[in-house]
């Protein structure tokens, strides 16, 4: 796993209560520094707010595994937030001298002082990255933005090109540009967090892109001669136990590819492959008229958005993926257990829908 650098802003009265809570056994670190920094602070100036620069701040500087900064993280967080003037960050570390575990005699430790009592425990290590960082990359792909709408369009008329030329290449390429993958995996991680606005802006965003692309290949479909025959469209129009076994292998491909920062493009080729490339085949079978076809391919669509949404719960649940704060575990709870109750129910309709059928769709076992 990468680096990272924690980056703490408090005042410097704090500074005994930083070094007592850093000194803990359980904390794996590989540098830990402590400055004094010039700092703004708002104070009363005759019966008005002003900020004024002070040097009474220090900025405490570690740096980590990326599977360490959770628990560094919510340690901090957990002792300080109340106080004015707290700011935590974290930074991406390309690379660091000495090498992590090659000399440890020159890594930095706090002094030892007199008096200082038990200190909290911290989080256990997980091969993942933060839920910070998780969180604030994910939601930046839940706006609804011009450049989203585009990277739909585009994505679209390359896999509406790709089907109806039975070019398995050029749907590749749509599937490339994954348009869906972000608000999909945000909406399985706002509700494994309990966070309504993320879950929110994720549902907002989803359902932008989705109509975006049923008008766009529905316009296609009118104008474009549609053969249901072609294999990359005759594919699509019925669902099979392969079809939801994809469609699962997707969502848990997609969490990880977040959690753990591989490549989220080559894992977006896995989730498009569930998503976009039915729902373009709808909107064409539906643009040309075919509307018995249009509906195998609409559910097919449906039954892959359950799919992977049950799968990025469960990963993101696999993976101790958690709120934080207590209060906020509540609320979790909640919505864990209402959102994977309805797709847990829903995917069972769909599979018992598939079992009692005559098995003749394709991709049936």
């Amino acid at each position: 796993m990468p680096l990272r650098l924690v980056e703490m802003v408090i005042p410097a009265r704090e500074q005994l209560a930083v070094e007592e809570l850093l000194r803990s056994d359980h904390l794996k670190v590989i540098g830990i520094w402590i400055q004094p920094i010039v700092g703004v602070w708002e104070l009363p100036v005759e019966g008005k707010w002003q900020k004024r620069f002070s040097q009474d701040f220090i900025l405490l500087k570690a740096i980590l595994s990326t599977e360490e900064t959770e628990g560094l993280m919510d340690l901090l967080e957990k002792r300080f937030s109340h106080v004015e003037g707290f700011r935590l960050s974290l930074l991406p570390v390309e690379a660091t001298v000495p090498r992590p575990g090659s000399n440890h005699k020159n890594q930095p430790h706090l002094e030892e002082r007199e008096g200082v009592g038990e200190v909290e425990e911290v989080t256990k290590p997980r091969e993942r990255r933060s839920r910070e960082e998780l969180r604030f990359e994910i939601e930046r792909s839940t706006k609804l933005t011009n450049v989203f709408l585009l990277m739909v369009v585009l994505s679209s008329i390359v896999a509406a090109i790709g089907i109806l030329n039975d070019n398995v290449a050029v749907i590749i390429g749509a599937m490339v540009i994954a348009p869906l993958l972000g608000p999909n995996v945000a909406l399985a991680l706002g509700t494994t967090l309990g966070d309504l606005t993320l879950v929110r802006d994720a549902l907002r965003t989803n359902l932008a892109g989705i109509i975006l692309a049923v008008l766009l290949s529905t316009g296609l479909g009118y104008f474009l001669a549609v053969d249901p025959s072609i294999p990359e469209i005759a594919s699509r129009t019925r669902v099979g136990l392969v079809e939801v076994a994809l469609a699962l292998a997707s969502g848990c491909a997609g969490s990880l590819a977040f959690t753990t920062g591989l490549s989220a493009t080559l894992i977006g080729v896995m989730v498009a492959v569930a998503l976009l490339p039915p729902l373009v085949t709808f909107g064409l079978l539906l643009g040309s008229g075919q509307l018995g076809l249009a509906s195998g391919a609409l559910e097919l669509f449906l039954v892959n958005l359950v799919c992977v949404n049950l799968a990025g719960v469960a990963t993101f649940l696999a993976q101790e993926i958690l709120p934080g704060n207590w209060w906020e575990a509540k609320r979790a709870r909640l919505t864990i257990f209402v959102a994977f109750m309805l797709w847990l129910l829903l995917l069972a309709f769909i599979v018992l829908k598939i079992l009692t059928s005559d098995g003749s769709s394709p991709g049936f076992i």
